[in-house]
């Protein structure tokens, strides 16, 4: 009864829309699907539950490919395949799947037919877009009335969802497949921005499109810009519309929208985690160990030899906004959230767990720059670059490793990158869809 009320509202609303609400956002190559006014509702509704609302009516009678994870669920957790599953009308033909898989990396979900797996809900067979291919077979989408794409971003650049996704719509606009978007929230807020933006000669699926490290885009928002500036390879456009979300603010942190907690990635377990993965997902540039191995990913970090004593002293002298710092010995012991060894599996490790005193202070790619320099300067013979220059694919250029080379102070790096963050701001402007 609930449900049919609200959907009622919902409908009721709909021609209260003004003509002005309906020009707000125009673009070339882009569509902004039309929601109603749900401000008399104090919840955050996602793309995923304004579509619910209309019973899926944009899906009717199409064939579909859905590009999606475990993080595709309504308001009340449900996932977007069983909501679709007592729609007979809509067929899910393929399933394309992220990084990590459809369910995670306990992936109990998908079952194997052959050398096929199928998800035993919709029936459709599963394809993996960053495995041996990063495009869905020309067989699949010849197929297709549509592709429907409903993710939870991370907010942060070096996730390859936004990559996997701009490989989708390349190979949508070759086969002229209309997409549609469900937006999320970003989680880190839609406010700040951190860190330089990528460098053209660096680019690669950490840094694959022109933003800075955090950015303050939903995903909508994001592939808005990409589609709208000709970011596909070969300035390609797809045939997008994009469902906005209602009630979500810019100012709002993932908490503070009551929606479902999944973890974007399994490292990723809480908000906590998520913000301080924006800096110090560096380190997998580096020989220091960013707490894989331990139920703290990148709030602890340390190794063998670090001095946390006198480096805690130094690093307190900074007085760095919104964290604290406090000692730990722990010993990484394989690793529960990533298929890889963790630095220094197995022995034991001096280190420093951080504190977040106040998100909305805090700068994490600030923080773990600063933690880089000094732990060089501090620790020149010990501490070392590793993965042939990786650190310069996640940071979109080789600049952190030129300044740590020229032993300067840490405060001075950050300035540096204020320049990007400020043409950034002033760009997306007219890409952004919520106020």
């Amino acid at each position: 009864m609930k449900k049919i009320k609200i959907l009622v509202s919902f409908f009721l609303l709909w021609a209260c829309i003004s003509a002005q609400d309906l020009q707000e956002h125009k673009f070339d190559y882009s569509q902004i699907f039309s929601v109603p006014d749900l401000s008399f509702i104090n919840q955050v509704f996602t793309g995923l539950d304004i579509i619910e609302q209309m019973d899926f009516r944009p899906l009717e009678s199409k064939t579909i490919g859905i590009f999606c994870n475990h993080t595709a669920v309504n308001r009340n957790g449900k996932h977007l395949l069983d909501l679709l599953k007592t729609h007979k009308n809509i067929q899910v033909a393929a399933i394309f799947e992220p990084e990590y898989g459809l369910w995670g990396i306990d992936d109990k979900r998908a079952k194997l037919i052959g050398s096929d797996r199928i998800d035993p809900v919709s029936g459709a067979k599963i394809y993996n877009l960053l495995g041996r291919s990063v495009y869905p077979p020309d067989w699949v989408m010849r197929d297709l009335d549509l592709i429907l794409i409903d993710i939870q971003d991370t907010g942060v650049r070096y996730s390859t969802f936004i990559p996997s996704i701009t490989k989708l719509l390349e190979s949508a606009s070759d086969h002229e497949v209309p997409v549609m978007l469900l937006d999320r929230p970003n989680p880190l807020g839609g406010v700040k921005i951190e860190g330089p933006i990528p460098r053209t000669e660096y680019q690669s699926y950490e840094a694959y499109h022109l933003l800075p490290i955090r950015h303050g885009m939903t995903i909508g928002e994001t592939l808005l810009i990409v589609n709208e500036m000709g970011w596909i390879k070969d300035l390609k456009r797809a045939n997008i519309t994009i469902v906005p979300m209602a009630n979500w603010r810019r100012d709002q942190y993932f908490d503070d929208t009551k929606l479902p907690w999944k973890n974007p990635a399994p490292y990723l377990k809480d908000l906590q985690t998520l913000i301080m993965f924006v800096g110090l997902d560096l380190f997998r540039g580096t020989n220091l160990n960013v707490g894989f191995g331990t139920e703290h990913p990148y709030l602890w970090f340390g190794s063998p030899w670090l001095a946390t004593s006198y480096f805690l002293e130094k690093l307190n002298r900074l007085n760095l906004p919104g964290v604290e710092f406090k000692e730990v010995r722990y010993r990484p012991m394989g690793s529960p959230y990533y298929n890889r060894v963790p630095q220094y599996d197995g022995l034991s490790c001096s280190g420093l767990e951080i504190i977040i005193t106040d998100k909305n202070l805090v700068k994490p790619v600030e923080t773990a720059t600063t933690i880089i320099t000094l732990t060089d300067q501090l620790h020149p013979r010990e501490f070392q670059w590793i993965g042939r220059g990786y650190i310069d694919k996640l940071f979109g250029s080789d600049m952190l490793r030129v300044f740590v080379a020229q032993k300067k102070p840490p405060a001075y790096l950050p300035p540096r990158w204020m320049h990007d963050e400020l043409k950034f701001s002033e760009f997306r402007q007219r890409f952004l869809l919520y106020r």
